[in-house]
């Protein structure tokens, strides 16, 4: 039987976990056995470049964390090698970085287990399709130009009934 000192700092552990989880927006389960330290830290600097915290864990403290969030469906997934990349502001940055990565290392060392965004539980398929989703930034970019274009053709075509009512009256 473990010592009070050890089940306080469990304790601990989960209160700080149940806190970080309940922060952040999203959140994406990998198995990363077989990857190489090499492999490790650079993903790990790609996850702080995108501001994703990227840790790895106990089954049973992050089990225990994610129902003091409300989170359930993740037993099945809670098992062997378990790491965890949270993110607090960028739904899909986790998915994204680890998409990229699970596709470049192979899915026999390192691949997605499941995920959820505010809430939302989504499973090894949902995480991968999440990966595919750019990132806001890009998105809003591909919004403007999509309406930049119209926008231009509208402006073009005033401008040239403008131009002709004025060769009309002159």
């Amino acid at each position: 039987m473990p010592s009070n000192a050890v089940l306080e700092a469990k304790k601990e552990r989960v209160e700080k976990l149940t806190e970080l989880i309940k922060n952040s927006v999203s959140g994406v389960l990998v198995d990363y056995k077989g990857i190489t330290v090499e492999e490790d830290t650079k993903l790990r600097k790609e996850l702080r470049e995108a501001g994703v915290n990227y840790f790895v864990e106990k089954n049973t403290l992050l089990l225990r964390a994610f129902r003091n969030c409300g989170i359930e469906g993740f037993e099945e997934c809670l098992n062997g090698t378990t790491a965890l990349a949270l993110s607090n502001d960028d739904q899909t940055a986790p998915a994204r970085v680890l998409g990229k990565f699970a596709e470049q290392a192979g899915d026999e060392k390192f691949h997605l287990k499941a995920g959820y965004i505010e809430g939302e539980i989504y499973d090894q398929a949902g995480v991968i399709a999440l990966s595919k989703i750019p990132s806001k930034d890009v998105l809003l970019a591909q919004l403007v130009g999509s309406l930049q274009g119209p926008m231009q053709k509208l402006a073009a075509t005033l401008q040239a009934l403008a131009d002709k009512k004025e060769s009309d009256a002159a």
